[in-house]
């Protein structure tokens, strides 16, 4: 998500502060709504939504950077009948609490931290972690640096850059993080899908944009912190790729302006020849929203293959 001016077309302003039309599989699965709470983490109290009953595998989603859990909203039940199934949302972002400073380390506390309180781990194995775009990142990093507490990892279009366009350090500060709008419509009209792309399934972004919302003082603004990326220590993530040690697969939208042949290629040749690979058809970066249904389905596949 970004309010971002560079792009000229407002995905939800024809809708006039009303929810698109939806599909019936779309009311129905949000409507399975999920338990919510807060756990700490280093003095943060990190957002959890939970599905599923405890005692069943665990099932960990997390989302991309300036999302929330609430991403996973209309993804998660699907899995709510064989799985325990968790999202959280990272600190600096949705519900949860900002900090002064940000890691990796600390993001992956996170994950496990979220394993604890939603007990994932209850059933006696393992969990799963499933990581879209950023949140691929520690997920990544969890795999490399610590594969005994995981029983799978996925990637979710998360691209990993080949060294010449590796992180050169935070983007410049675009002033619009925390802008106030005087009601929930004007906000609405300012949600963007970052990087850009087409969006179809407007419904979601709806569903997405409301959630990524706070009232305060004034009017409405966006929940995360504009100053993380100013703040977050970051690994070398090119040298974790070789490093993952945990059953592991890669997802990947065929038309993701992240995952082009380059990244793709460098990716491939990192990673460990045992990582599974699914490319999803008809999908851009933010592969839930562009293919719901088809992300399930490939999800469900991979983890039917680690049993």
């Amino acid at each position: 998500m970004a309010d971002d001016q560079t792009q000229p077309a407002s995905l939800l302003a024809p809708f006039e502060g009303q929810p698109p039309p939806a599909p019936a599989w779309f009311t129905a699965i949000i409507a399975q709504e999920p338990q919510r709470s807060t756990f700490d983490v280093e003095g943060a109290n990190i957002e959890l939504l939970t599905w599923g009953e405890v005692g069943k595998p665990g099932l960990l989603f997390l989302h991309g950077n300036g999302a929330h859990a609430d991403w996973w909203s209309f993804i998660a039940p699907f899995f709510a009948k064989d799985w325990r199934v968790a999202a959280i949302s990272w600190s600096g972002m949705g519900g949860s609490d900002w900090r002064e400073a940000y890691s990796a380390e600390l993001f992956a506390k996170e994950i496990f931290a979220a394993v604890d309180a939603a007990q994932l781990e209850a059933g006696g194995v393992k969990p799963i972690v499933v990581g879209h775009s950023f949140g691929g990142f520690p997920t990544l990093y969890c795999a490399a640096r610590h594969p005994e507490r995981l029983r799978g990892a996925i990637l979710a279009d998360t691209s990993i850059q080949p060294p010449h366009k590796r992180w050169k350090g935070p983007p410049p500060r675009s002033g619009l993080g925390n802008r106030v709008y005087a009601t929930m419509e004007d906000a609405l009209t300012r949600f963007r899908l970052a990087p850009p792309q087409p969006c179809e399934n407007l419904y979601i972004a709806d569903y997405i944009a409301r959630r990524s919302l706070k009232e305060l003082e004034g009017g409405w603004t966006w929940k995360f912190d504009p100053d993380l990326w100013h703040n977050f220590r970051m690994p070398d993530l090119g040298l974790l790729l070789p490093e993952i040690a945990c059953p592991a697969a890669m997802l990947w939208g065929e038309r993701s302006g992240l995952m082009g042949p380059e990244t793709l290629n460098y990716m491939l040749e990192q990673m460990p020849d045992e990582v599974l690979l699914l490319p999803l058809p008809d999908a851009d970066h933010h592969v839930m929203i562009d293919q719901p249904l088809a992300f399930v389905a490939g999800l469900r596949g991979l983890l039917a293959g680690w049993g």
